[in-house]
């Protein structure tokens, strides 16, 4: 096993920590990423001193860049936007709806969202109402809702076969040949 380095994060370094963190890492980690690309420091004294005011200034430009993204959350909470897409008649799609249909289709609607924000798992590929998550910020997810709709007019329902019906002769006044009940019998 490789030594563990302690060090004090300077940056937010996605799954490691944020700002001001001390952190234990393996010193390859440490001699090869973090500290060339200066995310972290040694953890002395004078370093956490230093650091704390700096992750005191971040912390204060994020929160005022949260509330700045609160009304474009809220736009993006309230957008629907529909798609019309070819489909085979079981509501498939032929191709898909993708992240940059997704975001070409809010633009459209007057608001205006990067496509590297939106976060597809996999492309749509069925008609009906989705919801698509559109990451703004560390923590501040949106959602708003894409509806696809099919192009094809939908088929046409088989008339069901006219089924003439027949009237039996017994039921218009009766036959010859059965006896009738009231009669005489003869014998």
């Amino acid at each position: 096993m490789g030594k563990q380095i302690e060090l004090l994060l300077r940056d937010h370094v996605e799954n490691l920590g944020r700002c001001g963190d001390i952190v234990s890492v393996r010193g390859g980690y440490a001699w090869n990423f973090l500290l060339p690309q200066k995310l972290a420091v040694f953890a002395t004294s004078e370093n956490r001193r230093v650091i704390a005011r700096r992750a005191t200034r971040v912390d204060a430009e994020e929160s005022i860049q949260r509330q700045a993204l609160a009304g474009i959350a809220e736009a993006i909470n309230n957008l629907t936007v529909t798609t019309l897409q070819k489909t085979d008649y079981g509501g498939h799609l032929y191709g898909s709806v993708n992240a940059a249909q997704v975001a070409e289709l809010s633009a459209a609607a007057g608001v205006i969202v990067d496509e590297g924000k939106i976060r597809l798992a996999h492309p749509i590929k069925e008609v009906g109402t989705h919801e698509v998550p559109v990451h703004l910020f560390a923590g501040l997810i949106a959602t708003m809702t894409v509806v696809v709709e099919s192009e094809n007019p939908a088929p046409e329902p088989e008339p069901e076969p006219v089924r003439e019906e027949t009237q039996s002769e017994d039921s218009e006044g009766g036959s010859d040949d059965a006896p009738d009940g009231d009669a005489p019998k003869e014998g």
